[in-house]
């Protein structure tokens, strides 16, 4: 428990020492920093974004595999005037020889505000992945999100979010939780009168079970080559002792991240690096060839267009 109070009360306090010396804030939102930001100079509007992401790397709550895997992510929403949108992704993977497309999204949510500095959303997402996906959620089906967002004062914004994923192949579903704390610094007007630049720096966490783990060494890890094969019964034998331990609701991760965002007219350009601290992970002798240390860096970096 030592482990988990002491650094988010620590980053609590410094997050909110930082906003001291912030001369402009605004409420986060989970989707986009910049959506609270436009809302209060105009009316909510129906909007459409199209753009691509760079990931360097497929870690998944705070887990990743030796062979680093870049991600261009490609995606378009179309989000409605009463918070109602839809979007899809897809998961393209370059450095492959074969087998590029990994795989992709469909999204249909809902983003609300209750008072104008609590929000929300809810969403539901079909996930699709090849057979010779390698991604360590791609046992994921779909899922099912909820998230709340409150702007304590403009200091600080807490979030909360909560997961419930569908495996496939008689796998036992997934739930987690993602707790947050951030804070924005804002500047406008850096080139032009309409143009915003934000930095958010975010200290977040994330709980829940770990079948996807069980159902990506057993589908994937052990399945892909000759050699894994060799290995494949006494790594799920391993891993069947531990079923129990997996489907236990245990910390996951924690990641500190500071998103950066720059708008000027329709033009939209993000970077958020990543440093993410793994708890509870199988053990060595059943996680080789993934990565064992206790903490990974990565970063995605996207460009977008917005009408």
């Amino acid at each position: 428990m030592r482990v988990f109070y002491v650094p988010l009360f620590t980053l609590l306090f410094l997050l909110t020492a930082f906003s001291a010396l912030a001369q402009n804030t605004t409420t986060e939102d989970p989707e986009d920093l910049l959506d609270k930001l436009e809302k209060a100079m105009s009316e909510k509007q129906a909007s459409f974004k199209i753009g691509a992401n760079y990931l360097s790397n497929n870690v998944f709550m705070g887990r990743a595999d030796t062979v680093r895997t870049p991600t261009i992510i490609p995606d378009v929403k179309y989000t409605f005037k009463n918070g109602i949108y839809l979007s899809g992704t897809v998961n393209y993977i370059p450095n492959r020889v074969t087998n590029k497309l990994d795989g992709g999204s469909a999204s249909l949510g809902y983003n609300f505000d209750i008072t104008n500095d609590l929000g929300g959303g809810i969403s539901f997402t079909q996930l699709f992945y090849t057979a010779n996906s390698t991604q360590i959620g791609s046992a994921i089906g779909s899922t099912i999100n909820a998230n709340l967002n409150y702007d304590i004062e403009s200091v600080i914004t807490p979030t909360i979010s909560v997961d419930y994923n569908f495996l496939k192949q008689g796998f036992g579903h997934d739930i987690f939780v993602n707790a947050g704390l951030s804070h924005d610094f804002t500047i406008d007007g850096i080139f032009t009168g309409r143009d915003f630049f934000i930095i958010s720096p975010t200290v977040s966490l994330n709980a829940g079970t770990q079948n996807f783990y069980d159902a990506y060494f057993v589908l994937k890890k052990y399945k892909l080559t000759k050699k894994a094969l060799a290995l494949e019964q006494a790594a799920e034998s391993l891993i069947i002792k531990r079923e129990n331990q997996l489907s236990q609701f245990k910390m996951l991760d924690y990641e500190f991240s500071v998103p950066v965002e720059y708008k000027m007219g329709a033009l939209i350009l993000t970077f958020t690096p990543t440093y993410a601290m793994a708890e509870n992970k199988l053990p060595p002798r059943i996680t080789k060839g993934m990565v064992n240390s206790s903490g990974i860096f990565y970063f995605e970096a996207g460009v977008a267009l917005k009408f």
